[in-house]
């Protein structure tokens, strides 16, 4: 995909992050629909309350892991952290703590990046943009 692809799925996901914890639900639950199994992997956080009623809590983590990268999402107190590494075979060769927009426009690329090999992955691209 051309580098405006990746530029108009990073202002997509950028859309309607007001809500911090809305957002990172949606966001979790969309790409672990549309991405390989294995590919997405969500931490929750449940309250007695959730476990009795059998909800699934709130989500307090978002791991991605395409190709060689591995995009890391917290939240905690309402604040985010990011992280990006890349990553070989479970080795972290290199780790960099990035902002909700970095994090954002590399989650882009390694999307876009899938998407140019795997139809699932462009599946996933055209579900944000539309």
């Amino acid at each position: 995909m051309p580098e405006m692809d990746a530029e108009l799925l990073a202002a997509t996901l950028r859309r309607d992050r007001a809500e911090l914890s809305l957002y990172v639900a949606v966001l979790s639950v969309t790409l672990s629909e549309s991405l390989p199994p294995g590919t997405v992997r969500v931490e929750r956080r449940r309250s007695l309350a959730e476990r009795l009623s059998g909800r699934e809590g709130t989500v307090t983590g978002l791991d991605i892991v395409l190709g060689e990268r591995r995009l890391s999402l917290r939240i905690e107190r309402g604040e985010v952290a990011g992280e990006v590494c890349h990553e070989v075979r479970g080795i972290v060769l290199s780790r960099r703590q990035v902002d909700l927009d970095e994090w954002i426009d590399a989650l882009a690329r390694a999307l876009t990046d899938a998407a140019a090999s795997s139809t699932r992955a462009r599946q996933a691209v055209e579900r944000f943009l539309t």
